[in-house]
């Protein structure tokens, strides 16, 4: 090949190249019209490599793409977040004055309150942050009961910046829920409540609050688990949780978890202190059934289900075909919702509404979590056999408390006043007075006299008549418990 026609050749190239980038150049430039938005037409002449017409794409309009961005997760924070209010409580606490000040620190300070609390007490106020939902256009407000514990002044935040202070209508630790009031002069928005008994695992949940004082935070998850129970660092255990890995912090306790329709399934609580990336919250199902026994009596009623349990030995579960473990009933009251039920003495309780029971802490806390009015499925063997039975769980019935206290225990006991003060000489005026013991009963095995006071019983202080009957039906279910009996200026502490 000579000079020439190499010359031809790379000029023939060099043209082709040019061709292409003046192509690439026009289809660019009608490209950046096209993301420009100003391409509505047909672009003149532009043809694809088939050689058909290239045509641009409508641009979507501001109303068009709004729609796209309202995803239902979107949507259902615009429905809820309107009810849900930021929470901030002052406490005051008492604490003793560490005369060591050069040792600044919490831990140090918290070590003197434990072994050193003769010292003198200084009062300081403390503040914590919490959420809240309202759940009724009047101003009630559903939220955590740890969040309003001990507190003496409660000031609410609605998503509009108005600050209420707020009436704590009623609250229960055990299941740790609170109703609060504020009186604003306006209808309130109240959130939609849904139906936590339908959910499904896996489900997209939302979580709306304030933890550390972030106001109207939002994180989305999914539904892990329901029916979850759980030990705080503080001992108490709580049942049938729902369990999510949206993140729930401190300050979101007490705010919803809402489902994709913008329902509140659940109020989250952030008690259990462990958890990385889980979160819990109580089935509002549960909690609504628990309103109206905070706004009529303050607190939830207790139940009752009028049976006796105890451990089951593994000698007794061989011999009953209870291998799997379980408790045993050895006690069921006449006229009670157990005895309604169908179970006896000697039956083996192995599961409560599927949860497994193994022993008789998981048997009283499961039993524990009942609201008046709930059906618990329970699962026994009895003489070998499994069958079910289903327990409707009652108001304690007052009225029965003195009967089970001399049945079970042995003792008739009543109130102090001047006239039984006089007569057994008593120091105290706290408690109620033991007025008679039957003979071989629990009380008289261990000593217990006329002329003696009961100070606690099962674990809770007894200041009158009316703490002893309802703690007397509380223990009820139990084989045994700790009394704390008063005799002249001694105690005792007893078991019975």
């Amino acid at each position: 090949m000579n000079n020439k026609t190499i010359r031809k050749r790379n000029v023939k190239i060099a043209v082709l190249i040019g061709a292409v980038l003046w192509g690439g150049f026009m289809l660019g430039a009608h490209a950046g019209r096209y993301l420009n938005g100003k391409a509505a037409e047909a672009i003149s002449g532009a043809k694809d490599i088939f050689g058909q017409p290239i045509r641009a794409a409508t641009p979507l309009t501001d109303k068009e793409a709004l729609a796209i961005r309202r995803t239902p997760v979107v949507a259902a924070i615009e429905k809820v977040s309107p009810a849900v209010v930021n929470i901030n409580t002052e406490k005051i606490v008492q604490r003793s004055i560490n005369p060591f000040g050069a040792f600044n620190d919490d831990n140090f300070d918290r070590l003197f309150d434990n072994f050193f609390n003769q010292f003198p007490t200084q009062s300081y106020k403390q503040q914590t942050l919490g959420s809240g939902v309202i759940i009724d256009p009047k101003g009630y407000i559903l939220t955590n009961e740890h969040v309003i514990m001990r507190a003496s002044k409660v000031m609410v935040t609605l998503p509009d910046e108005t600050v209420a202070e707020a009436r704590v209508i009623g609250g229960d630790p055990k299941f740790d829920l609170a109703i609060l009031k504020i009186d604003v002069k306006k209808s309130l928005p109240a959130a939609r409540t849904g139906d936590s008994d339908s959910l499904m695992i896996g489900e997209t949940v939302i979580a709306i609050g304030n933890p550390y004082g972030l106001n109207h935070t939002v994180t989305t998850g999914v539904l892990s688990a329901i029916g979850r129970s759980i030990r705080t660092d503080q001992g108490k255990v709580f049942n049938d949780f729902l369990q999510t890995d949206a993140s729930i912090n401190p300050g979101n306790s007490g705010g919803p978890l809402v489902n994709l329709v913008g329902e509140v399934i659940g109020i989250n609580t952030a008690i259990y202190e462990g958890a990385n990336g889980i979160g819990f919250a109580i089935p509002i199902n549960r909690a609504m059934r628990a309103v109206a026994d905070l706004i009529r009596y303050g607190k939830i009623e207790n139940v009752w289900s009028g049976l006796r349990a105890q451990e089951l030995t593994q000698q007794i579960a061989r011999k009953l075909g209870a291998d799997g473990g379980g408790v045993l009933i050895s006690d069921v009251f006449r006229d009670s919702p157990a005895s309604r039920a169908g179970l006896k003495t000697g039956d083996v309780v192995v599961s409560i509404d599927s949860a497994k029971i193994t022993n008789l802490e998981e048997f009283l806390n499961k039993s524990s979590g009942y609201l008046v009015g709930d059906t618990a499925e329970i699962e026994y063997i009895r003489e070998g056999d499994h069958k079910k039975a289903r327990l409707k769980m009652v108001a304690l019935p007052v009225d029965r408390a003195d009967e089970l206290a001399k049945d079970l225990l042995g003792l008739t006991v009543s109130g102090i006043d001047r006239t039984q003060q006089a007569r057994y000489n008593l120091y105290s005026t706290d408690g109620v007075v033991v007025t008679k013991v039957e003979k071989a009963s629990p009380a008289a095995k261990i000593g217990v006299e006329p002329g003696d006071i009961i100070r606690q019983l099962g674990g809770r202080e007894i200041k009158q008549m009316s703490d002893f009957r309802e703690t007397m039906l509380m223990i009820s279910a139990q084989e045994s418990a700790f009394v704390v009996v008063q005799r002249g200026a001694n105690l005792y502490y007893v078991r019975m």
